[in-house]
């Protein structure tokens, strides 16, 4: 994937600013809590947004949406990629979107119903990933998800109740061909960079060698 600083840009102003405006809105909240948290949202915006991800998919609990689905959704309003929040079966779908308009992004998420283990199998080389350990079954999707062989990002958040599971970076380490590098990007939280082996690595550039010469008058 193509950076692109200027999307990344956009994206994390963009976030910033709603972290600003809804940070003590109390119309726009999401059960007890504001959906609005600062931390992260606008790295991991920035993040989705510069590296172009044409699909992005998250997985909720059953908390439902979340500070990343208004990080991601700015990403998608900006680059017009396709996001895709699958959300827990007991999640109010109109709910959902409701509190998604308090931040003019309604339009910017695709809103699914089912279980996560069956409904990403639909979607094909994913480019930017987010998947919450509360989610019961997330140890499957670590082994099923398709991601795009090219570079992709997957988060994980609430990592802590993984327990002694193996991370996401374990389990795509056993994959023939890729290679992964996984860094804590908060509290929580892991990042994880994913691309064939060797396609990422810089080619060595020969420099030829001069002199220069000066003449004083």
């Amino acid at each position: 994937m193509k950076w692109s600083p200027q999307d990344a840009m956009q994206a994390y102003l963009h976030t910033l600013q709603l972290c600003q405006t809804h940070s003590n809105d109390e119309d726009c909240t999401f059960g007890t809590r504001n959906i609005i948290q600062p931390q992260c949202m606008e790295f991991i915006s920035a993040l989705a947004a510069g590296n172009q991800a044409k699909l992005m998919v998250q997985v909720t609990s059953h908390q439902g949406i979340n500070p990343l689905t208004i990080a991601l959704a700015v990403a998608a309003k900006h680059t017009k990629a396709r996001f895709v929040c699958i959300l827990h079966q007991l999640q109010d779908l109109e709910n959902c979107r409701a509190q998604l308009s308090c931040y003019d992004l309604e339009d910017a998420v695709e809103l699914l119903h089912g279980n996560p283990c069956e409904v990403i199998m639909e979607f094909k080389n994913i480019d930017f990933a987010v998947i919450d350990c509360k989610f019961e079954g997330f140890s499957r999707l670590f082994e099923i998800i398709d991601v795009n062989l090219r570079g992709t990002i997957v988060v994980v958040s609430n990592i802590l109740e993984r327990g002694i599971g193996a991370s996401f970076g374990e389990v795509i380490k056993g994959r023939t061909g890729l290679e992964c590098v996984t860094r804590s990007i908060g509290e929580g939280m892991e990042l994880t960079r994913i691309g064939l082996m060797n396609c990422c690595k810089p080619q060595k550039k020969r420099f030829k060698r001069f002199h220069v010469i000066t003449f004083e008058d």
